[in-house]
Formats: C-alpha cells, structure tokens, sequence
C-alpha cells in the first residue's frame, strides 16, 4: 500500500478502498489463523499482553533484581556441583559471592534478598564427597 491518500477524499472512505480493493486482490486469503477465534480473547484485559506474548515466544523471562540473584545463586551452586575441577568450582563460587555481596551492599528494588555469600570451602568439601561418592 505505497499510494498516498488523494486530495479531497476522507481518510476513511481512502481506507476502506484499500481494504476492499486488496480483498478482492485475495490479500486476505489463506492469512494464519483465519476462521479461527482469537486466542486469549476471554482473558481480562492486560495492557501488557503483547509485550508478555513476545517473552514467551522468545523464550525470555523476567524476574525482579532480587529474585534474578536468588536463582542465579541457585543455578551457581547446582554447576558447582558438577564442575570438573575444584578451581571452576571456586571460580563458580567466587563470582556469585561477588554479586551476592554487591546486592548486600547496594539492595536493589523488590523483596528481601535472604541470601549470604556461600562458604567456598564448604562448597568445595561437598564437590569433593560428591566425587568420591
């Protein structure tokens, strides 16, 4: 549609032109979804659906500060247990820690962080019985 609306006709009667003429163009023909109800039509409104409909087709989330660290943290400890050696496990270890520590000191918005920095030498003690077990 790269033709401009002509002088002296109403924007509404230059568009449903458009809409008629491509119609019987068969431009609406075979479109995804057609003949089918609108999903989430019984929904209550959410201002946001769209932006929700398009992290959940990119695979995308998103989590408050807080609750981002709190699973960051979980995520450290489950690959510390199966790193291959003790010095990734405190790298693992050791980074979290730093971010852990950086909230402590500077707490970003949302609810209570209720995390400390893990013991590296507990956690490698772990890796370590894990091994051997």
């Amino acid at each position: 549609m790269t033709e401009r609306k002509p002088p002296g006709v109403s924007f509404e009667s230059w568009v449903d032109r458009q809409i008629r003429e491509a119609a019987e163009r068969g431009e609406f023909d075979n479109l995804p979804g057609a003949g089918k109800p609108l999903p989430e039509l019984d929904q209550p409104y959410d201002e946001l659906w769209w932006v929700k409909q398009k992290m959940r087709r990119e695979g995308v989330s998103y989590l408050p500060p807080v609750l981002a660290l709190r699973k960051e943290a979980e995520d450290a400890l489950a690959a510390a247990s199966r790193a291959g050696s003790e010095e990734e496990v405190r790298r693992i270890v050791s980074e979290v820690n730093d971010r852990i520590r950086e909230a402590l000191g500077n707490p970003p918005p949302g609810p209570p962080l209720k995390l400390t920095p893990f013991d590296v030498e507990r956690v490698v003690r772990e890796w370590r019985e894990g091994r051997s077990g």
